[in-house]
Order: C-alpha cells, then structure tokens, then sequence
C-alpha cells in the first residue's frame, strides 16, 4: 500500500513519461520511503510495455544492497541480473568497470534508470563533471529510455550542480518535478519529528606549557584558540557525557518500544573502537560496530536491524538511504561537519516504524556549523546552501543565523536530561587530548549544558 504522497509523485512521473518526457526529479525527505516510490515507478512502467529492463544505482553497497530488497519485493524478481532477472541494483563507484555486454544490453532494450541519492553526481556538462557524474552523461543519459532522480538533500558542499539537474534563472535554485518535504512528512505520520540536542560546556580550560586559558562555550573556545572540534569529540569525558544522555533517552524510548535502537556515528575507526568500549563497559550496553575495515559491513548492519541490540556504531556506512526504522536516537561525533551529511545523519532517526514511541533525539556538541544546522533544519532545502547557476556560483549566507524558523528552542536542562546524569565539575583530574592539537597539552571541561530545538513545534 503506497503512502499518500508516493502515490501522487508516481502518477505524476507516470504522466510525465507518457508525454513524452524521459527525465523525472523527486526531492523528498530523508525517511519518507524513495525507494518504494522508484519501485512502483518501474513496476507500472513494466506492466504498460513501455520499458523491457530496470537498473538503479546508488553511491554505497549498503544503499546498493536495500534497493535491492525493495525491488526484488515489489517487482517480484531477484532483481541481482541473473537469468530471469529484470533489473539489477549497481552502485555508481562500479559504472566504469561494467563491460561492452552490459552498455550493448541497454541499446537494445528500453531501459528505465533510477539514481538514488543523485548529488553525489555533479556535472552539468563534461568539463566540470566529477568522476560519478562523467559517467553519468557519456554512459547512461542518452541510453536510457527514461531516467528517475531522487535525492533528500539536493546539494552539494562543492557548490558543484547536480547531474541532469534544472536550475532557475538568475538565482540558481534547484527546480524539481515532485517535493516532499520533511513538514510535510511530519504531518502525514510519514516521519518523526526530530528533537536536536546541542551540547555545550560552560568553564572549559585550555592549557600548554606556558599558561591556562579559560572558555565560557566551546563555540568560544574553537574560535579564540587553535584547538580543533576533534579536540572535543575525541575528549573522554565530552564522549562519556554525550553519550550517557544517549543512553538515557534511549532506555526511556525502550520503555514503550523495547527494541528501538541507537546510532553512533564516529569520526575513525580507532574512535568508533572507543566509543563502543564506553557504550558497553560504562553504561553496559549492547554495541554492534560497523566501519569500512570491519569484514562483511552489510551483514553486520542487516544482523544489527533484525535484532535488539541497544547501539550500532558506524564510520562512513550508516548515513543515508540505510533504512533501519528502529532507530530513534543518534549521537552525531563524526568530524564531518557539512549540512548535507548532518542532514542525511538525522534522517536516520526520522523513518517511522509500527512502534506505540515514535520520538527521534540527536545528540551532538554546539559547534557552530552544528548549530547553525540544527537551527535551519525547518528549512528543506536552506537558503544558504550554494547552488550552481549557469556556470556561475551563488555565493552562501556563511553568517551565523538565529533560530527564526519557528523551531521551539529550549535552553538548559529540560524534562529527562541532564538532571539525571551525574558528570561533577571537570575536577576529577585532566582529559589528555586526542592527536595534534598545535600547542595545546591539555583540555579541561567544566559543567554541562544543552539546549534542545523541538522542530516542527506549534507554539
């Protein structure tokens, strides 16, 4: 049974194509469900004879691996590209290894094409291409009979525009076909309505061999030093304290929903290592881990979705399009710090599920592009995202915007947070700092505070 808006985009798209239109763009919501809607596409394109095969493609194995479940479900097929298969499910990494048999298959069938997470390909022409999006225009837009493009954040930290993308004139937007946004999605019961915590410290201590700096905010402390935020998410008693509120909110999430999980996502292999030695010797969790060294990832994450394991913690494999609905509370200390993958982390919390609880909390430290993030999250595509406009960038809003989106900001300790967890002053003895950090010897944290922005909030 197709949602109420996945239903409109596919009649939509259908009419498109049945009028002589090959090229369909859908923006929605990370969480919203793309994948089934490119499903049904390709399944009512089939069953009019207007296209003989499917492909989709994808920027990772593990969003490779989820289309192709949802594909193999709905079509009814294996949907791998074996004999008396329909379509297969390709990442775009692999575009540029496939054979002269597979490019002369798609000239002689029609070929319906879907591009899941399509900003990873940028290009709109070869000279400013990068290597996914050059593939795209000289491989695969001319042989395609009609082509799907879905992304939940249709931008690029680059500035770079999208493959096959429209912009307006003069001022760069990206014009879609179909929009779903996350207020919309909200509304609908289609996805959660996310809680962001910013974490912040009140009298840190920066000291080095020739005397001690104190700092109100870590905001401060960034700004006014040469530490670097891996100095604070690499910190064990920030790690100990961000995570302690995790683990708070998701035993009262467990509760009503006892097999909601957690999400960690770390900023190495080596910091993932620690987080989950936290997780489970400090507050006896039950921590699965996933990173890029670790063997068989996806059989790990799919282990990880069917069980009731309280945390997974991931480096670079859960971020988006992996479709996990049982996870509802994040802890954000990756030391990626773009809104595009700030945005694409929170919608893995945001996907609803058949559970009486359907809360969504990120945690994450209030640096300022993390703040500036949480605040403009009510926006669906932000204002001061740059866009590429004929050739010519539009230059980003980089000032620091206030909370004017309606979001509900609640500063301090509210309701079940840190009233609850016992953290002491930062007097317990110094905190050595992780790596390099210019001349700095040594970090001191003082007392917590959070604040909490409610979006989606009537006030």
């Amino acid at each position: 049974m197709l949602r109420k808006w996945q239903a409109e985009c596919s009649d939509i798209a259908m009419s498109k194509f049945r009028n002589d239109h090959s090229h369909f763009f859908c923006q929605a919501t990370p969480g919203a469900g793309k994948t089934v809607l490119a499903a049904n596409v390709a399944l009512r394109l089939l069953q009019s004879d207007m296209v003989d095969l499917v492909l989709c493609f994808s920027p990772s194995l593990t969003v490779s691996d989820g289309i192709k479940r949802t594909f193999s479900s709905i079509l009814n097929c294996t949907f791998n590209g074996g004999l008396g298969s329909i379509g297969q499910s390709l990442t775009y990494q692999s575009i540029q290894f496939l054979n002269d048999e597979f490019w002369q298959t798609l000239r002689s069938h029609r070929v319906f094409v879907v591009f899941d997470e399509i900003h990873h390909c940028s290009g709109s022409e070869l000279e400013n291409a990068n290597v996914w999006g050059l593939q795209v225009l000289t491989k695969i837009q001319g042989l395609a009979t009609y082509t799907l493009a879905l992304s939940g954040t249709p931008w690029r930290s680059d500035s770079l525009p999208i493959v096959m993308g429209k912009y307006s004139d003069p001022d760069g937007q990206l014009l879609v076909d179909y929009q779903y946004t996350l207020k919309q999605a909200i509304e609908d019961g289609v996805c959660r309505a996310p809680k962001i915590t910013l974490i912040d410290n009140e009298h840190l201590s920066v000291t080095n061999s020739e005397k001690v700096e104190s700092f109100s905010s870590i905001l401060e402390m960034l700004k006014q030093t040469k530490a670097s935020y891996q100095s604070v998410i690499h910190n064990q008693e920030a790690m100990e304290y961000l995570l302690g509120l995790g683990c708070e909110r998701l035993a009262m999430v467990r509760k009503d929903s006892p097999n909601a999980g957690g999400l960690v996502v770390a900023a190495s292999v080596q910091h993932a290592q620690t987080i989950k030695e936290i997780l489970s010797q400090k507050f006896g969790q039950t921590v699965a881990i996933v990173t890029y060294r670790h063997e068989e990832p996806l059989a790990e994450i799919e282990r990880y979705r069917h069980s009731d394991a309280q945390w997974i913690v991931s480096v670079g494999m859960i971020s988006e399009g992996t479709d996990i609905p049982r996870l509802q509370v994040c802890c954000h200390m990756s030391s990626v710090k773009t809104e595009l993958y700030f945005r694409q982390v929170l919608g893995r919390i945001l996907r609803v599920n058949s559970s009486s609880e359907q809360q969504a909390w990120l945690f994450t430290f209030a640096e300022q592009s993390l703040i500036q993030f949480a605040e403009r999250i009510e926006q669906d595509i932000p204002e001061s995202c740059v866009f590429a406009n004929m050739g010519v960038l539009v230059e980003a809003d980089t000032s620091v915007q206030q909370n004017h989106l309606g979001s509900k900001a609640l500063l301090g300790s509210h309701g079940s947070q840190s009233s609850k967890v016992s953290w002491g002053d930062g007097s317990n003895g110094s905190t050595n700092l992780y790596g390099t950090l210019g001349t700095f010897d040594e970090l001191r944290l003082g007392a917590f505070r959070q604040r909490v922005i409610s979006a989606f909030v009537v006030s």
